[in-house]
């Protein structure tokens, strides 16, 4: 049997279902397990805490598979645990049929290192741990069983992988992959890029973000900074905005949001596309004097990890304070990170600093999060990547 036994007091968190374990959390190891191995954890006493993934170099050194001693890590066990992933999306709305979401979310499914988004029947595989690489060809066969696609298709490439000591890879693992890839969000419908959009595609998290900002839209000017595909720019024209600025620093996203608007039959009057530097385009407009009432501000990660969390809060300051100088008494900013080394409670107060800086009174009308299909288990807060603000200014 091939164990690892922490050191004293290092069993904490495990005993509260975090499921990681850091490298300087091991005493030492027995019977010559090898990356990628399924581990047995054990505390300094003796005691069974897990069985995990290990993988010796890297800072997380065991992701944790099961919390039960007797349960087989096999193809069943995967099977099983997808599934469950599946019933949960049913039960909370979010699998329908023709739209997106995300069927697997790493650990909060109990699957650390995987993550499965679905687009119609096409489906996108991402792997992120040495772990869920062992596996990956169970993944992609338990994946064709339960979701009948026309093709799977791997997008592996984030940054997280170098931190495993795995290369980034694309490309498509079975079937074929449609021409023209739509999917169906709320009434809507939006052109999906999975070979070369970020992410798998598409930013499935923002949904209900992205149907509020449809409520707030009417009769507004609306700057969408870090626009991509146009996603919000969308909801807004549909929800009735006077006036529409998208900016983003990629013109072939730039281009997918204009066939967004297009597919959706809206109306192009009074809409703008910028292709610029988002941090630059903000002081060009503050320059200008030009003012919005609902300005969007969804930038990429700035902090992937805690250790970028000071240069990470400079940039979202940045933002966040000329958004606030460019917005109209009365006007609304949608302020969001998806950066896990950016807490709530600091983003929060980065914003508020950001008011602060910028001379206004600012209330906190709503506090967002990603929608329901990607879950956070309360063991494992680090799931709850994406928080978001909806801040008024005074009159």
């Amino acid at each position: 049997m091939k164990k690892i036994i922490l050191k004293a007091g290092k069993e904490k968190s495990l005993l509260r279902r975090h499921p990681w374990v850091f490298s300087g959390a091991i005493s030492r190891t027995e019977g010559y397990p090898v990356d990628g191995d399924t581990v047995q954890l054990y505390s300094s006493q003796g005691a069974f805490l897990a069985q995990a993934a290990y993988h010796a170099s890297a800072p997380i050194a065991a992701r944790v598979w099961s919390w039960q001693e007797d349960e087989r890590i096999d193809e069943a066990f995967f099977y099983h645990k997808i599934v469950q992933a599946l019933a949960l999306r049913k039960d909370v709305g979010a699998y329908q049929e023709h739209s997106g979401f995300r069927l697997v979310h790493g650990e909060s499914d109990g699957l650390p290192g995987l993550v499965v988004d679905c687009y119609d029947r096409v489906v996108v595989l991402q792997i992120g741990s040495v772990g869920a690489e062992c596996w990956q060809k169970t993944f992609l066969e338990i994946l064709k069983n339960i979701c009948d696609p026309v093709c799977i298709y791997e997008r592996s490439d984030t940054d997280v992988r170098a931190l495993e000591g795995l290369e980034k890879r694309i490309g498509l693992l079975w079937g074929e992959l449609p021409d023209n890839l739509t999917i169906e969000e709320n009434g809507l419908r939006f052109a999906i890029n999975i070979a070369q959009g970020q992410k798998t595609g598409f930013y499935l998290d923002q949904r209900d973000n992205r149907a509020k900002i449809r409520t707030l839209a009417s009769g507004k000017d609306v700057l969408n900074c870090f626009c991509y595909t146009g996603a919000f720019s969308v909801y807004a024209r549909q929800g009735g905005a006077q006036s529409v600025l998208s900016v983003d620093s990629s013109e072939d996203a730039l281009k997918l949001a204009q066939r967004n608007i297009a597919l959706n039959g809206l109306s192009t009057d009074s809409l703008q596309w910028q292709c610029a530097d988002v941090f630059q385009m903000l002081r060009k407009l503050r320059d200008q004097n030009r003012k919005f009432d609902l300005i969007i501000l969804d930038p990429p990660k700035f902090a992937p990890t805690a250790a970028f969390a000071d240069k990470a809060a400079r940039g979202y300051k940045d933002i966040n304070l000329l958004a606030f100088k460019l917005l109209r008494p009365g006007g609304i900013l949608a302020t969001y990170s998806c950066s896990s080394g950016i807490s709530s409670d600091l983003f929060q107060k980065i914003v508020a600093g950001a008011a602060l800086d910028a001379g206004v009174s600012a209330h906190i009308i709503s506090q967002q999060i990603a929608a329901p299909d990607h879950p956070v288990l309360l063991s494992f807060p680090e799931g709850a990547y994406l928080k978001g603000l909806l801040v008024r200014v005074g009159i």
